[in-house]
């Protein structure tokens, strides 16, 4: 059985504590993910094993497809009702959090994410990331809008020919209309 792509995800986290956004790429597997964050000039990863994702969702009685689900759910687009963290963890590594309410309860999910070994390799892979989405957004953005104006066309098409068969139509009425008049008379 073939193993599925992973999905990829780009989140421009605006932190309450920071002045400036920072970036994080989530690469998401079945069972596992990986993250590439980056403040633009520093740059931090972690890889996840599937040892300690399987072992976290059993800490929150979750599946782990549920677990990695929910994970890129708020990793992939930023929920106004979290709270997100990016602290200071020592020895130059952060610790990413976010809050999630689960039956009426507020949780917390966090990660201690390294230093990249390369901050511009991985920084850039980030905005290469962004660039190619822009690029397919706005590829997708034309090609949609060609359809559009395709369809816009065909609709003036059919207007016009329901015009003109209305106009027939009522010509035509309008001759019977007349002919019946005559006999009538």
């Amino acid at each position: 059985m073939e193993t599925p792509s992973p999905k990829h995800t780009c989140l421009k986290l605006q932190l309450k504590e920071a002045q400036q956004a920072i970036y994080v790429k989530g690469t998401w597997f079945e069972s596992r993910f990986d993250l590439s964050i980056t403040d633009g000039l520093n740059a931090w990863i972690c890889h996840s094993s599937e040892e300690q994702v399987r072992d976290r969702a059993a800490q929150w009685d979750q599946p782990v497809s549920e677990y990695v689900a929910l994970a890129e759910r708020y990793l992939g687009f930023q929920h106004p009702d979290s709270a997100y963290g990016f602290a200071d963890a020592g020895d130059g590594h952060k610790r990413l959090s976010w809050t999630f309410e689960k039956e009426g309860t507020k949780l917390e999910w966090r990660w201690k994410c390294q230093p990249s070994p390369n901050s511009k390799q991985t920084t850039a892979a980030v905005l290469d990331f962004l660039m190619d989405a822009n690029v397919g957004l706005s590829e997708e953005v034309v090609r949609k809008t060609q359809s559009f104006e395709r369809l816009k066309v065909e609709a003036e098409k059919c207007l016009a020919l329901s015009e003109k068969l209305t106009n027939e139509k009522i010509e035509f009425e309008s001759a019977i209309y007349a002919k019946l008049t005559i006999i009538a008379l």
